[in-house]
């Protein structure tokens, strides 16, 4: 017997047969059933027709819930030869689960759960031992009906997350081998329903069962698992943590002060220089500020050699670093670079050109540093791979104006700038409205955060014999250098994969919670979950069917895989993953990876991002709970800057989700903007210059 052609049905797709029906007509019957939580609809064919399906729908669409009615009326039949007789399933079962899916016992529900029922007895007559089919809700009442819980209580259901697909809409379901019946108490078998779905929404994927490797990866996946009670004690340690930063030194969360008393409200005026030296590469800008929050900005960049990131020196780097920005104004600027620079040349000293016209610079160096002054500030430790010993103590603005000045360039390094801070800014002078900006914070090579604290908590701080900054505001932008939360482990997750990537990390025990977030940390340990399966004879991931990897595989590389690669995948919605086969073929070196590679890996590399979300949502709720600003009437304004919140598919919506799952949060995330500062680290470094040359106003400049 032939399938026949498919039909469009109501959401204008072709149906695709699990088995062959005995339908002539599909058509979409009825709009009346509203979903009341999502349900997820798995269909699994035992014997010969092994393969598993699933379809989810969404609460929020609840028009595809004409999806259930449809497949319910139309299409729960299977082909009469198709298996021997079997007891009908039990009417109450079948009642619960529509009562379950409609919500409310409305009389066109009730008329549909009436021949619901009808059709799923007669479907499991005639389906024989052949099929069975699970919908799962995340009700507890429907996952204990239709999964079978043990106990016959309200629980988990009983059955296996084994992968995910396209994105977190998708889940594959395994039912457990023998699931206990409803009712414990009775010893009838668990009845089988034979229900085909020929209709889905347009967001659903069907696709054939998935093999060991994407069990074996759903499993691991797990492992990276940040539930609720783990999230609220990391928000808990995190506001204990912040308190004594800023009562003081030497404390695991720094929260170091930044002498910046003040955020922009978008009226500043001028031309500023500023350099970025935040990770794998190095950034020089000239940014002219319009003073309406509009700017025009023109940049540089180039990739920081790996030989001057580890290195028993710094002076090649701020060497390398200075030769950027001479090269920088020779090519944008040199209007004012070619008479300046040759008459300095000339020139005995740098005291006799002191006075010139000079751009003031905003140095963003994004590492932690004690800072002492609005452009004075000694490195307290290297991250983000860099190892330079005889750095650390030493003043970074000096290193850097040491190597202008051996150039003769017409530049003063006028501000310190940590990237959150300048993310702050920038996201305050370009935010919409009249809100200030609460959080600045980055997601990117590295992760930290900035935010505006009231000076009275500030009590490392003597102030009591005056201060060089403006103390009438009463707040001060904190530095919080949140990658070293939770040094000691107390709170946060630590699985084999974080435990291998820090011993073999150049700063092993420190900056364990940037480990966990950071995209330059989020590629390494998705490679060695990757390694772990292809060495698991049960997963043999990437090793089976033709597949293979040669030793030349950057996935036998320490750093081989770059986080992009994760936002990649998890942007692959194609209907067997062919862009990140392709990536793994390209890129890795693997030959002819099969789709369960793909969601082997796309499974895995989700669990990872999402843990570094909701991780994410631990260090900006605290600040959100710590300032009291969440519990205001006004908006509150964060701006986020770097690749995970740019280019990962749904990263700020998993750390909303996670927001709304804390005490004191929760529903009042509504209240919470958060948007990228569009360039934060060169426009806030020059606004932050622009500060310090006003506390400066007899120092002439350009």
């Amino acid at each position: 017997m032939s399938s026949p052609e498919p039909h469009e049905n109501g959401f204008g797709l072709e149906p695709r047969w699990s088995v062959e029906p005995d339908i002539k007509t599909i058509k979409q019957t009825t709009q009346s059933i509203r979903l009341s939580s999502t349900v997820e609809v798995v269909f699994f064919e035992q014997g010969a027709f092994n393969k598993l399906y699933n379809v989810r729908i969404n609460e929020e669409k609840a028009h595809h819930a004409s999806f259930i009615a449809g497949g319910l009326m139309a299409g729960l039949v299977l082909p009469p030869q198709h298996g021997s007789m079997t007891a009908p399933a039990k009417e109450t079962r079948a009642s619960r689960l529509l009562f379950e899916l409609t919500g409310k016992p409305r009389t066109a529900a009730l008329g549909l759960a009436l021949a619901a029922v009808v059709l799923i007895n007669i479907a499991s007559f005639i389906a024989a031992n052949s099929s069975s089919i699970s919908i799962l809700s995340s009700s507890a009442t429907l996952a204990a009906v239709l999964a079978g819980s043990r106990s016959g209580a309200r629980g988990s259901p009983s059955a296996d997350i084994i992968g995910t697909r396209a994105d977190s809409n998708y889940y594959y379901y395994v039912p457990s081998p023998s699931p206990a019946p409803l009712d414990s108490s009775s010893s009838s078998p668990n009845p089988q329903l034979s229900l085909h779905l020929p209709l889905c929404p347009s967001e659903a994927m069907i696709m054939p069962a998935p093999g060991p490797s994407v069990a074996a990866a759903a499993r691991l996946a797990r492992q990276f698992d940040y539930p609720s009670p783990q999230l609220q004690r990391g928000v808990d340690e995190f506001l204990r943590q912040m308190s004594e930063g800023l009562s003081k030194s030497g404390a695991t969360l720094s929260q170091i002060p930044t002498y910046v008393t003040s955020v922009p409200n978008g009226t500043e005026k001028g031309l500023y220089l500023a350099v970025d030296l935040g990770g794998t590469n190095f950034r020089v800008c000239s940014i002219d500020l319009h003073g309406d929050s509009t700017f025009n900005l023109t940049q540089s960049k180039v990739p920081i050699p790996r030989d001057l990131m580890v290195a028993p020196s710094y002076k090649q780097l701020f060497q390398f670093l200075a030769k950027q920005v001479e090269h920088f104004l020779e090519l944008h600027h040199n209007e004012h670079f070619e008479t300046t620079v040759r008459r300095r040349r000339m020139t005995g000293t740098t005291d006799q050109y002191r006075r010139e016209e000079i751009f003031d610079l905003g140095f963003t160096f994004s590492f932690p540093v004690h800072q002492t002054s609005i452009n004075q500030g000694t490195l307290i430790r290297w991250t983000k791979g860099f190892d330079i010993p005889d750095a650390i103590g030493k003043d970074v603005c000096s290193m850097l104006q040491n190597a202008i000045d051996e150039l003769h360039l017409p530049v003063r390094v006028a501000a310190l700038v940590n990237d959150t801070v300048g993310t702050l800014m920038a996201r305050s002078y370009t935010s919409p409205g009249k809100t200030e900006t609460l959080i600045g914070a980055i997601f990117g090579t590295g992760t930290n955060g900035a935010y505006l604290e009231s000076l009275n908590k500030v009590t490392k701080m003597d102030t009591s014999k005056g201060a060089d900054f403006d103390q009438s505001t009463g707040n001060m932008v904190i530095n919080t250098e949140w990658g070293s939360f939770d040094n000691q482990l107390s709170v946060l997750p630590n699985t084999e994969f974080d435990q291998q990537l820090d011993a073999g990390s150049v700063n092993p025990g420190i900056q364990m919670f940037e480990k966990r977030v950071s995209g330059m940390f989020l590629g390494e340990i998705l490679r060695r979950a990757i390694l772990s399966l292809t060495k698991d004879p049960e997963a043999n991931l990437l090793q089976k069917n033709g597949s293979s990897i040669p030793d030349t595989s950057p996935l036998y590389s320490v750093w081989g895989i770059d986080t992009s690669f994760l936002s990649a995948v998890e942007a692959d919605t194609t209907s067997d993953l062919a862009l990140t086969k392709a990536a793994l073929r390209e890129h890795f070196e693997v030959h002819d990876p099969s789709t369960d590679d793909a969601v082997a890996i796309k499974t895995i590399g989700h669990a990872i991002a999402k843990r570094a979300a909701r991780l994410s949502a631990v260090a900006l709720s605290a600040v959100l709970l710590d300032t009291g600003r969440i519990n205001t009437d006004e908006t509150v304004d964060i701006g986020v800057d770097g690749s995970l919140v740019e280019f990962y598919p749904k990263f700020v919506d998993y750390i909303r989700e996670a927001m709304r799952e804390i005490k004191g949060v929760g529903e009042k995330e509504r209240k919470v903007r958060i948007g990228i500062a569009k360039d934060g680290s060169g426009v806030g470094a020059a606004l932050i210059a622009l500060v310090a040359h006003k506390s400066n106003v007899g120092q002439p400049r350009r």
